[in-house]
């Protein structure tokens, strides 16, 4: 291994003062993936809070309410569109997001962690079963993720 050489400025010796250098990023700092992740968490959870108040607005064991007159009958209809319209839109949002997740590289543990936790929502029908009942390449992945969350110390998905 051949030893570099350093002028007594810390320049290496064949290179110019001028030349324009890539700006550098410190090797332990994952600040864009955890604002990535706070960004995803805020997302998910609209979107979860989202169907949860859909699904109560249509509740297949109560007959719909009596409806006093024909403009009220399309009320349900519209909430419905309304709610499908901001999912449509969290999921828009979601998106980029998603992508700057798995294409950022992770510098430590804890950005390794966020990227775990990513993959965990991609798979989540991995967590339906008990571990020891679904087949054997999800219960690999699953176990990876959750021993990376646990390195990380960050919470292991629990769907």
């Amino acid at each position: 291994m051949q030893d570099k050489q350093f002028s007594r400025d810390g320049v290496p010796f064949g290179s110019s003062h001028s030349e324009p250098s890539a700006p550098t990023v410190p090797a332990d700092d994952d600040a864009g993936l955890l604002a990535l992740e706070v960004q995803f968490n805020r997302l998910v959870a609209e979107m979860i809070a989202g169907q949860k108040t859909s699904k109560a607005a249509i509740r297949p064991d109560r007959p719909p309410p009596a409806q006093d007159n024909v403009g009220a009958s399309s009320e349900p209809n519209a909430d419905r569109e309304d709610s499908t319209e901001r999912m449509e839109e969290v999921l828009a949002c979601l998106y980029p997001i998603e992508q700057a997740i798995v294409t950022t590289p992770a510098r430590t543990i804890t950005g390794l962690g966020v990227k775990a936790r990513h993959a965990a929502y991609v798979v989540s029908h991995y967590w339906e079963a008990p571990i020891d009942q679904i087949d054997w390449d999800a219960r690999a992945m699953r176990s990876l993720i959750e021993a990376v969350c646990r390195l990380a110390d960050l919470t292991a998905p629990g769907f």
